[in-house]
């Protein structure tokens, strides 16, 4: 495409040294001249190196929970010892294509570490296999079930939160938002800690600036995604794709958002940012310069990535508890 930045030239050192490192694990691991299988292997890969040496744990339980498009895995991460704690859920990020709890682990225990919280990644199922809005479905039903079962889990079923990465902010949204329409308590739900987001902007000046081989988020490469998760190109103007399209103007828990300055996905971030804070409600929105998208995974390399989810747990800590 043509008028993009020279993104190379512009981001950290530390960046570059996360770059090149990615592509010595798993050369053009976010090439769409692949299929989705290959890219799902390539992705395993190079994640495999991220999530080592990750902070410890109380204790790690995996388990199914049943929904009505099949068992649907979860992990939880405890973080203390406590009878009862509150709940984060998590939502990976991967395009709605690729990731599982494996490969955003260390994300999800460094998220406990910081909020003190119960984390429990739910493992959805992924595109092309399931369509838009099933993750949507599944994370709600999800929701219904840890609240109907919180004794066993020992969370608090009054004190929830979502967070998640790229697609899995995307996810963590529209679920906020999909359990609001169900009239649920909106109080349940403290606080979103959303990270580096798709939220339903189509175009865009980041979009046109910035994206390549480095993130696999240039405009045909965003359409394959989509191609991948949606039935056809229309549902792009769904409100539980477009997330935009839906009032976010009230009936809001505080937000944290954290954004990759050289991410074509940045002003996502700034325009829901920008819409809170006109509506007065709680917001941050912090931009990490010299930084591309997917960055928290380089936590064991960039400072950025532990600031930023240091940051989230402030944020959670002021407005969630």
């Amino acid at each position: 495409m043509v008028n993009k930045l020279d993104v190379p030239h512009l981001w950290s050192q530390e960046t570059e040294r996360a770059v090149a490192k990615q592509e010595e694990l798993a050369k053009g691991v976010y090439s769409t001249d692949q299929s989705f299988e290959e890219m799902r292997i390539a992705y395993n890969k190079e994640r495999a190196y991220w999530n080592q040496d990750p902070p410890e744990m109380v204790e790690v339980r995996d388990d199914t929970v049943p929904t009505d498009k099949g068992e649907v895995r979860i992990r939880q991460y405890r973080p203390v010892e406590a009878k009862t704690l509150p709940c984060v859920m998590f939502f990976h990020g991967g395009g709605w294509v690729l990731g599982n709890l494996d490969t955003h682990d260390r994300m999800a225990k460094l998220i406990a570490r910081e909020t003190g919280a119960a984390v429990v990644a739910t493992d959805y199922s992924l595109s092309p296999e399931a369509k838009y809005p099933q993750p949507i479905e599944e994370a709600v039903q999800v929701f219904h079930y840890l609240q109907d079962n919180h004794e066993e889990w020992g969370i608090d079923p009054r004190d929830f939160s979502f967070t998640g990465d790229s697609g899995g902010a995307h996810i963590s949204l529209a679920t906020f938002l999909a359990l609001r329409g169900e009239g649920i308590n909106l109080s349940d739900i403290r606080a979103l800690l959303l990270f580096y987001g798709w939220f339903g902007l189509s175009d865009s000046m980041s979009s046109r600036l910035l994206g390549g081989w480095w993130d696999g988020l240039t405009q045909d490469d965003f359409d394959f995604y989509k191609s991948l998760a949606l039935k056809d190109m229309s549902e792009t103007k769904q409100p539980y794709v477009d997330l935009f399209r839906n009032d976010l103007t009230k009936h809001m828990p505080p937000v944290y958002l954290a954004a990759a300055e050289l991410d074509p996905l940045l002003d996502d971030s700034r325009l829901l940012s920008k819409i809170l804070e006109a509506n007065k409600i709680p917001v941050q929105l912090d931009v990490f310069a010299g930084t591309i998208h997917a960055f928290l995974h380089h936590s064991r390399m960039l400072k950025a990535a532990n600031e930023a989810i240091e940051n989230a747990g402030r944020f959670y800590q002021k407005f969630a508890r």
